[in-house]
Order: structure tokens, then C-alpha cells, then sequence
């Protein structure tokens, strides 16, 4: 059974949505029993969604049944908390922010997702590096701290339906920074889609590719910012909000970043690539830089 729904798309799409529906029930019936505040129940809530989650790809021999999580859980968390809670014009904006880059982002992984045969290069690599301690690995870099970093961005959002916060028309020019940033990710995406199909040239090198390694990583980081920087407009006093897009920016440039240009080192012609290109800005490099 196992191998025919991982050779099956169709039936490993079935298998994922099962898996994440039971993994948010998991998490509100979480939620709703513990006896803590809001914000510690919702990490232990999205905690266990995530243990649940890792379950299954113990089973699954496969971590990248965790891949949709980023983009899946912040949707049911605002949405969940918006319906209860209820919206002012201060929660709209984020709730509608998030909402439209987590179906932009499930919808790109549903689109390169070929079954769980197939497994992302870099779970690969570190099971192939770490041996034995994989399943530590697997545990903690894969699932938990990318839960626990996706959780302190989305806090601030959180705040804003929660404390209902007095809006301030400011907080509209970080409330665009996240609508541009959502664009810059499809655009970035749907070049490097296109180039796949066709590889012509050992390195994307054209639109916002041509100066930029990493424009959808550059989209996902000011994301992030923009959500943080809106809240922070609202509520002033909770500057602290910002540091879920801080570990997030630091994550891609410490983690996610180097493993990429790593892995591109391999090809021919890449030193050359790197001098010429910015890793995030899709800006020209003046001559010597």
C-alpha cells in the first residue's frame, strides 16, 4: 500500500490532505484544552500539529511531507483566530495579506510536487551527511525550527485580530510590502518554471533571475517584514513583534542561502555567476563588486 501511494501523485495528494486535516484538528482540540494564554497554547498547539506531522514522515521514509506545512499553517491559524475573534479593520489587512501569499505558496509546491517518491534535495543531502543522527536532524532543523520560526511571524498578525489594535493608514505602506513581496515570489517562481523545462544555460540568468540567486527568497523575507512592520505601526509598544522576521531573514541567510549556492558550486562556471549576481537584490553589481 505504501509504495503504490508513493508512486501515485493523485493518491499521495489524498494521503498529504489527510494528513494536514488531522493535523490542524490535532492542533485546535490542542489549543482549546490547554490552560495557558493565548500565545503559549498556540505554540504547543502548533507544536503538536507539527510532531504529528513528523509522524508521518517517519513513515513515509519522506520529510517533505512536512513542505506544505509553511504555507498551510499560517492560513488555519489567522483564519481560525479571525472567525472566533471576530475582525476591525486593523486584522483584515494581514488576515488578507497571509491568505493570499499561503495559497500563492501551497499552490507552487502543489504544482512541483511529484508524490512522495520524491523528496527535496536538501533532506537528501543532510540525511546523507548526518548518518545516523538524521532522524535528529530531521526532527529539529527540518520540522521544528522552521515551525517555530513561521510561528513568531505570524504573531503579529495574531496580535492584530486579537488586541484589535486602532488602525493607522501608515500601517498600508507595510500592508503593500507584503502584497509586493507575494508578487515578486509568483514572479520569480513562474521564470524559474519556465526555465526548468527548458535548460539552456547552467544558471537562470534572465528577469528577475539575471542579478538575483535568490528573488523568491528575497520575496518570502519581506513578507515577513511587512507583516511584523504593519503590527508594529498599530502597536508600537510591542516592538518584540519583529523578531519573527528577523529569525526568518536570518534562517535564509544562514541556512537556506549557503545550502542553495553550495549545491550550485558544483556546476561550472559558478564563481563567475556569484561575482556578477547579488544573492537576494535583483540589482546590477557595479564592475569590481
Amino acid at each position: 500500500m505504501g509504495t503504490s501511494v508513493k508512486d501515485s501523485r493523485a493518491k499521495s495528494f489524498t494521503v498529504v490532505f489527510t494528513i494536514y486535516l488531522l493535523a490542524s484538528a490535532i492542533g485546535v482540540a490542542t489549543f482549546y484544552f490547554l490552560p495557558f494564554g493565548v500565545f503559549v497554547s498556540l505554540l504547543l498547539a502548533d507544536v503538536s500539529a507539527t510532531v504529528f506531522t513528523f509522524v508521518f514522515s517517519l513513515i513515509f521514509k519522506n520529510a517533505s511531507v512536512y513542505d506544505p506545512y509553511w504555507s498551510v499553517q499560517p492560513i488555519v491559524i489567522v483564519s481560525l483566530f479571525a472567525a472566533v475573534k471576530g475582525l476591525n479593520i486593523s486584522g483584515v489587512f494581514p488576515l488578507i495579506a497571509i491568505c493570499i501569499w499561503g495559497v500563492r505558496l501551497t499552490a507552487n509546491w502543489a504544482y512541483t510536487f511529484k508524490g512522495l517518491r520524491f523528496e527535496d534535495w536538501r533532506y537528501v543531502l543532510l540525511r546523507e551527511k548526518t548518518g545516523a543522527f538524521y532522524p535528529i536532524v530531521n526532527f529539529t532543523g527540518i520540522h521544528m525550527i522552521p515551525t517555530l520560526v513561521v510561528y513568531l511571524c505570524l504573531i503579529p498578525a495574531v496580535a492584530a485580530v486579537i488586541f484589535k489594535p486602532e488602525f493607522n493608514v501608515l500601517s498600508l505602506i507595510f500592508f503593500a510590502v507584503s502584497i509586493l513581496a507575494v508578487v515578486l515570489q509568483g514572479v520569480s517562481d513562474l521564470e524559474m518554471h519556465a526555465y526548468r523545462k527548458d535548460r539552456k544555460e547552467p544558471f537562470m540568468r534572465k528577469g528577475l533571475w539575471k542579478y538575483s540567486r535568490h528573488p523568491n527568497y528575497l520575496g518570502e523575507i519581506l513578507f515577513w517584514w511587512g507583516i511584523g512592520l504593519f503590527a508594529v505601526i498599530l502597536m508600537p509598544d510591542k516592538w518584540y513583534l519583529l523578531s519573527g522576521a528577523l529569525a526568518n531573514t536570518l534562517l535564509f541567510l544562514c541556512v537556506s542561502i549557503p545550502m542553495a549556492d553550495k549545491r550550485q558550486a558544483q556546476k561550472e562556471g559558478f564563481a563567475q555567476y556569484k561575482k556578477e549576481t547579488f544573492a537576494l537584490l535583483p540589482l546590477k553589481k557595479a564592475a569590481g563588486k
